[in-house]
């Protein structure tokens, strides 16, 4: 398991339907702006690729996947400064691998 629901717990203060509910906007949402990401990068869009990893790296965070988190935060430096896109395309797989994996987990442990 990448994540862990220790940050969201203590936020949620025993009220499931509030962690269902970030849950559900994580499943939402993160895959739709992992993909903007990636035709962001093949459009060679820094202000695009900064934004949305910017919006993903507190919602990796939220789930405790603090070396995704670290990845966004990579991408999202690395966009800001207009960075080389390979560079950016170098570390994007990870962050893409490990979105894919916790959306899996998640919709597997909370019946999804």
């Amino acid at each position: 398991m990448i994540y862990n629901l220790d940050k969201i717990n203590e936020m949620a203060e025993g009220d499931e339907d509030f962690i269902n509910s970030v849950i559900s906007v994580f499943l939402e949402e993160v895959p739709q702006d992992l993909e903007g990401l990636e035709k962001a990068l093949d459009e060679q869009n820094h202000h695009q690729v900064y934004q949305l990893a910017h919006k993903i790296k507190p919602n990796v965070d939220l789930l405790g996947m603090e070396q995704t988190r670290a990845v966004a935060l990579q991408i999202e430096t690395l966009g800001k400064n207009s960075a080389n896109m390979s560079e950016i395309r170098s570390v994007f797989p990870l962050l893409k691998k490990d979105i894919y994996q916790v959306v899996a987990e998640l919709k597997n442990d909370f019946n999804l």
